[in-house]
């Protein structure tokens, strides 16, 4: 959202380092965020897809399978899933992020699936 306020020309760098270290939240993915922010605000050249890899998806068979309810697990893998169908600045943020934390593929821009 802070993106979509391009007439305030915010600096989200700036924004996720006030964040880390000004706020009572700490946060391992907001300090990926923070650098991966500090290299390219605009993410341009990481597409608007996030893989599926599998951990997700075994979790949530899983979950289903002992009956046991995982909404979160759920909505996350569902979100992966319509990331491969929409463009986005959040999908670019959420792929880079999960490549920091987790060495996770990302798709440049302009590559096939």
């Amino acid at each position: 959202m802070l993106r979509g306020k391009q007439e305030f020309n915010l600096d989200l760098a700036q924004i996720t380092e006030l964040w880390r270290h000004s706020s009572v939240v700490r946060s391992w993915l907001l300090d990926l965020t923070a650098e991966a922010l500090k290299v390219d605000q605009a993410l341009v050249n990481i597409a608007p897809f996030v893989p599926d890899s599998g951990e997700g998806r075994w979790t949530v068979v899983e979950s289903i399978d002992q009956g046991v309810a995982a909404p979160v697990l759920t909505l996350a893998l569902q979100m992966r899933f319509n990331s491969q169908n929409q463009t986005g600045y959040g999908y670019r943020l959420l792929s880079t992020m999960r490549n920091a934390f987790g060495g996770h593929a990302v798709k440049h821009a302009g590559e096939s699936k």
